[in-house]
């Protein structure tokens, strides 16, 4: 693990990376917002930027309080496509504009790394006129994250095919350092195009186009993630990262998108997933099995609050300022005299082998 002083300074992303330290990115910001009441479920689109900006606002500062080095820009699905979809097209360059200003506020206030982000689109395929217009749509986010000057951008959440390779490629035109994650291709009946490629497969083909960090983020909770990380490491030599959402997926049911709650009679995802989230010790195991897996750029997606947050730096050695009021149950009347702390309780890392194949 690493101390405090690995996480702290003005070094960036990959110097930080580079010196063996960790670096922490705290996601999901639209579930948060949402469950809030500043976003709709459904829509999915950053409007909250425009219409709340002091809510986005203060998220990024308790993301930063729990321990979060990075303050990421709130323009995932702020692009062209999605918000046609929903009659907002003429909001797209103010709400990216205005995220950025938000997010680069307090990252300058806080001394952390401002990252910019351009996602998935949901209509890639391998067509000519669809790849124009998907770089397109990649090409103008990247412009207005470059003149807000960030540090480096995040493309997230895509598929295992061409359409993170692209995202990459856009980034790198700009010269700055590119953070590409994705899910894995887990579902015999995923609507998405699949070139067919395995994790290792996806993150050694983006390190080939010149991404400084390639890992895994989104749909695979902690424990069904863990198992894909071995492989890609072995696959690339530039730092690798795992995001997953906080929730209690299983082999059975491997994505929150998977997940099935019998006294429901249906599928939780997205707005009833609360009785699957992971507890606090959930993702202190994780961040110590991933640690150990050989992960250095860490985080969590969808669902993510500044709880789960300070839990994984923790785990990692650190106390941000939020640790101040971490658990202590000696100071409960339930449990004293005969507390324990929080730390002494904790289960051991997970283990990164599973029933699913090793090389996914």
């Amino acid at each position: 693990m690493e101390s405090d002083a690995t996480s702290t300074g003005n070094q960036g992303l990959l110097d930080r990376l580079e010196g063996g330290g960790t670096v922490i990115c705290a996601e999901g910001y639209l579930f948060e917002c949402e469950r809030r009441g500043y976003l709709q479920a459904g829509a999915y689109v950053p409007e909250v930027v425009l219409e709340h900006p002091e809510v986005v606002s203060q998220l990024h500062r308790d993301f930063v309080h729990a321990g979060s080095d990075v303050v990421e820009a709130f323009t995932y699905y702020a692009h062209r496509d999605k918000l046609r979809q929903i009659g907002r097209e003429g909001d797209l360059e103010p709400m990216n504009r205005r995220a950025l200003e938000i997010a680069r506020e307090v990252a300058r206030e806080t001394g952390t790394l401002l990252a910019g982000n351009i996602s998935n689109t949901n209509i890639f395929t391998p067509d000519p006129d669809v790849v124009r217009e998907v770089r397109q749509i990649f090409t103008e986010q990247v412009a207005w994250a470059v003149e807000a000057g960030v540090d480096y951008i995040i493309a997230e959440t895509f598929g295992p095919d061409e359409e993170p390779l692209l995202a990459c490629e856009v980034i790198k035109e700009t010269g700055l350092p590119a953070v590409v994650t994705f899910q894995p291709d887990y579902t015999e009946d995923d609507r998405r195009h699949s070139a067919g490629w395995t994790a290792a497969e996806t993150c050694k083909r983006l390190e080939d186009k010149g991404a400084d960090v390639v890992g895994l983020n989104c749909g695979l909770g902690p424990r069904t993630m863990l198992p894909y990380l071995p492989a890609v490491r072995a696959a690339v030599s530039v730092p690798i990262a795992a995001l997953p959402v906080p929730y209690r997926t299983h082999f059975a049911e491997p994505v929150m998108q998977s997940l099935t709650d019998p006294q429901l009679g249906m599928r939780p995802f997205p707005i009833a997933l609360d009785p699957f989230t992971c507890t606090r010790l959930d993702i202190a195991q994780f961040t110590r099995s991933a640690y150990a897996a050989g992960v250095r750029y860490l985080g969590l997606c969808c669902g993510a609050g500044p709880h789960h947050v300070r839990a994984m730096a923790e785990a990692l050695g650190r106390t941000p300022p939020a640790s101040r009021y971490s658990a202590d149950m000696t100071k409960h009347y339930y449990y004293a005299p005969e507390a324990r702390e929080l730390s002494a309780i904790l289960p051991s890392p997970l283990e990164t082998s599973s029933p699913v194949a090793q090389e996914t």
